[in-house]
């Protein structure tokens, strides 16, 4: 997997290793053609649905990223702060928002989520600027 392609880079690893950014982290990659998945988002953006969801319990962090290498694809970070805080959202009036507008930007997804190990090992600490 290659985050460097995404901007900011710095934001990636905080989302890892900070304190406090939840229990479960989702990263979502939304791909469409002709800069759909960027319409998306900043639809996402301007309709307050971000807001929304920003001010769910639970939610700590929703956050969208927009590729270097790749302007058709989006990175959304999505932290959550345990299951429960998850199913809540996606029980949610946003989830239909949110399907809705995935179909009329014809977007295709990938998901990866995380759940904490703990804290980074010593030996990684060289390699975190803080």
């Amino acid at each position: 997997m290659r985050f460097s392609a995404f901007f900011p880079i710095a934001a990636l690893a905080a989302c890892a290793f900070a304190e406090g950014a939840g229990d479960i982290t989702v990263n979502l990659r939304y791909k469409g053609e002709n800069g759909a998945a960027r319409k998306f988002a900043e639809e996402m953006v301007s309709s307050g649905t971000v807001a929304k969801i920003r001010a769910e319990k639970g939610n700590v962090r929703y956050e969208y990223y927009f590729s270097m290498d790749d302007p058709e694809t989006v990175l959304l970070i999505d932290a959550w702060k345990n299951q429960a805080a998850i199913d809540a959202h996606h029980a949610s009036p946003m989830m239909k928002t949110i399907a809705e507008l995935r179909d009329k930007y014809d977007l295709k997804m990938t998901v990866e989520r995380y759940a904490p190990a703990g804290p980074p090992p010593a030996s990684d600490e060289k390699f975190i600027r803080k």
